[in-house]
């Protein structure tokens, strides 16, 4: 009866230690870029830059740190992975509990099986021109529709490889949760990137932290 219990005990121990170790895996897959060669990137990606070597295997890592070093964020709540029929996936992130909610879309390389963040799309700023990788030259005109803390939605141009905007302006849409037109025209200096993306966003009344942001992939015209 001993021996049994012995038995018992060293099997439970062993099984214990695999699931352990499996899980261990399972964190470490989940928190840690994969690096693989930068020709990898669609030109349809906004993040993580092609420059860099950083890669992501885990899509919810991939829009966590987008969230943060990319939008703004501060201690974003990331959702899970949603996926769509067109593979043009989504994720959600909130910058609190109740905020409203920014839609991350991303896709996954089928040669690398790495993700890449294509966008985002926020309720309360809707883009309708420039249209996804539409070609701008100075100036640009914005336009669309928002409400916003004052009306206010802080707009930012960006070449790839840099958060450094390329020119930073503001606008006037709705308030107090009436959506109105927004349209105006932004000046910059040409980039030296092919690519980069427009970033609108709004702060908190509260504590100035970014409540939403709406990004648009652009080509910049040479």
């Amino acid at each position: 009866m001993g021996r049994r219990v012995t038995v018992l005990v060293l099997a439970a121990l062993i099984v214990g230690a695999a699931i352990g170790a499996i899980g261990d895996r399972q964190i470490r897959t989940s928190t840690t870029p994969t690096t693989v060669p930068s020709s990898t990137a669609p030109v349809t990606a906004i993040w993580p830059f092609a420059s860099t070597a950083t890669r992501f295997g885990d899509p919810v890592l991939a829009v966590q740190t987008f969230a943060t070093d990319y939008l703004g964020f501060t201690n974003p709540l990331v959702g899970s992975l949603l996926r769509n029929a067109n593979g043009s996936d989504e994720i959600v992130v909130r910058s609190s509990v109740n905020s409203a909610a920014t839609t991350v879309l991303v896709r996954q390389s089928t040669s690398a099986h790495t993700w890449w963040v294509l966008g985002s799309s926020a309720p309360d700023i809707i883009v309708s021109s420039p249209s996804t990788m539409q070609r701008i030259s100075s100036p640009v005109l914005l336009k669309g529709t928002s409400t916003a803390y004052e009306a206010v939605v802080n707009v930012q141009l960006r070449q790839d490889g840099s958060v450094t905007p390329v020119t930073s302006s503001s606008m006037m849409g709705g308030s107090m949760g009436v959506m109105r037109p927004f349209s105006k025209l932004v000046s910059f200096h040409a980039p030296s990137s092919r690519y980069g993306a427009l970033l609108l966003r709004t702060y908190s009344a509260k504590d100035g932290r970014v409540i939403e942001a709406s990004t648009v992939r652009v080509s910049f015209a040479k």
